[in-house]
């Protein structure tokens, strides 16, 4: 693994702690985190020996969203064509599309732990993540609506898939600040927790949990739900008839049945 300027990355047990590493910016994210995520998650795709990611914040916040130093840098390459502008701008929203599809399209779940501020951007980021976790002191806001802008990351198009939207409207058009509790009522977290050390433990086991089960399994039933949101029904339903054809014959399907019948714990290779 790589030195990253934005991140820390860890790898133990079949288990990426991936931790946004800007604390004294409130883990702002600029223009070493849009680099370096797609980085980071092509890293995560292509090594067996990640089966889950566990992504977090140092410090005492999560993130605070987009650097305004960063995109006060993108506002300095445009000049006075409206037409040029529009292309560079447009290339830029598109760049940081694809630095959080990565995380969307990675082949192994990803469990967002969530303290302090996620805000902004980090909205992004979290919708792009398969789960979600709070601690009591979480903060969250859609706050691209308060800078005189529509969010363009992923926000809009991910959160009506996790929470309603009637729900999401008010709170893009608003920009309020909403807590843990919340965001667990209105289903963006799946739990939240008294404190940002029991989060953390808890997620952990989580993720050792998924880790020990088979990747190819684990693998797989991701695939077919991100398909599934994409798509119709039908398009699944023939997705994974064909997904399954091949994986059916895995060593991993012995293994499992063997373990369910010894009640045993079963070894999947990488």
């Amino acid at each position: 693994m790589e030195n990253y300027k934005a991140f820390l990355v860890e790898l133990k047990d079949g288990v990426a702690h991936v931790q946004i590493n800007r604390p004294e910016k409130l883990n702002a994210m600029a223009a070493e985190f849009w680099q370096e995520v797609g980085e980071i998650f092509a890293w995560v795709d292509s090594t067996p020996q990640v089966r889950v990611v566990v992504l977090s914040g140092a410090g005492q916040h999560f993130s605070a969203g987009i650097d305004l130093n960063y995109l006060a840098s993108v506002a300095s390459k445009l000049g006075k064509d409206v037409g040029r502008n529009a292309l560079i701008l447009r290339q830029q929203i598109k760049e940081l599309q694809t630095a959080l599809n990565a995380v969307d399209k990675c082949s192994k779940p990803v469990i967002a732990a969530i303290q302090g501020y996620c805000l902004g951007g980090a909205i992004d980021l979290i919708s792009a993540c398969d789960m979600r976790y709070a601690s009591a002191d979480a903060q969250f806001s859609i706050k691209e609506v308060d800078v005189g802008m529509a969010a363009d990351v992923g926000t809009l198009q991910r959160l009506p898939h996790i929470i309603g939207d009637g729900v999401l409207r008010e709170l893009a058009y608003t920009g309020r600040i909403f807590d843990a509790q919340e965001a667990e009522k209105i289903g963006l977290v799946n739990r939240c927790y008294a404190d940002h050390s029991s989060m953390l433990g808890e997620v952990f086991a989580l993720a050792a949990q998924i880790a020990s089960k088979s990747p190819l399994a684990v693998q797989g039933t991701k695939e077919m739900l991100r398909y599934a949101r994409d798509h119709s029904v039908e398009d699944g339903l023939n997705y994974i008839a064909t997904w399954n054809a091949a994986m059916l014959q895995s060593e991993d399907l012995r293994i499992a049945i063997a373990a369910q019948m010894s009640k045993t714990a079963p070894k999947f290779a990488d």
